[in-house]
């Protein structure tokens, strides 16, 4: 019992600081955080899209959230580092968070996840999978869910490890909204699988607009036709007697 006690409150710790350092970071868009244990330091590697709002003026934010993780969470030596999100359509939490503040801010939901799963496809995803459950009606209608699924997806085993998700909850006016999205990213291997790129259906693909040549010769527009000059009105003939 316990190696499965030290697991457990592995599990709490790192659900902890993540908690944290979301609430933390917000500003600096946090999307995970990694925790590996040493024999000399804990090395906790956080990824966000601004590593300037994490480090702080002279490193004084990131050795404030150092001291608060060493003193709450009992970890030695913890070492912070900072890491920038290479591509955010591919990272759950911030994809789940841009489906929550578009729901705060009145967003058709249907269409909103439908079309942020033609983003994460088109990001080379291998599969994606959002679902959004709650107050997604108008005041007084009942709660419902809204599932779009596209690619691959296990859903039971060891390899949902491979599979990234995050939880997400909005809070329009009308109710929460609990938003769970599940991403598998790009050049994941499956074991007895090979995995290649899927290609979007032509109904989710994105229309783009025609090109416009800046450089080309703009046509002359035609000059108007003028209108036709009216006929004088005729003299009335007056009969002398």
């Amino acid at each position: 019992m316990v190696v499965e006690r030290k697991f457990i409150d592995d599990a709490l710790i790192k659900a902890g600081i993540t908690k944290y350092l979301e609430k933390q970071l917000s500003k600096a868009g946090f999307s995970r955080v990694d925790i590996q244990k040493t024999p000399m330091i804990t090395r906790i590697t956080v990824y966000v899209t601004n590593p300037g709002r994490v480090i702080g003026r002279g490193g004084s934010t990131i050795d404030t959230l150092t001291d608060t993780i060493k003193k709450t969470y009992k970890i030695d030596n913890p070492q912070i580092s900072v890491a920038e999100v290479r591509n955010p359509k591919l990272e759950p939490r911030l994809v789940g968070r841009y489906i929550a503040n578009s729901l705060e801010r009145g967003s058709n939901a249907r269409s909103l996840l439908h079309m942020t799963l033609r983003d994460i496809m088109q990001n080379g995803a291998l599969g994606a999978e959002i679902i959004a459950a709650g107050k997604l009606a108008a005041k007084g209608a009942r709660a419902k869910s809204i599932k779009v699924r596209f690619g691959y997806i296990p859903k039971a085993g060891a390899v949902t490890r491979l599979v990234d998700e995050a939880h997400v909850t909005a809070y329009p006016k009308y109710g929460a909204i609990g938003i769970l999205v599940r991403i598998v990213q790009p050049g994941t291997k499956f074991p007895d699988m090979e995995m290649k790129k899927i290609a979007l259906p032509k109904a989710m693909e994105a229309k783009p607009f025609p090109p416009r040549d800046r450089d080309a010769p703009r046509e002359a527009a035609p000059a108007p036709t003028p209108a036709p000059t009216p006929a004088p009105a005729p003299t009335p003939s007056v009969n002398k007697a």
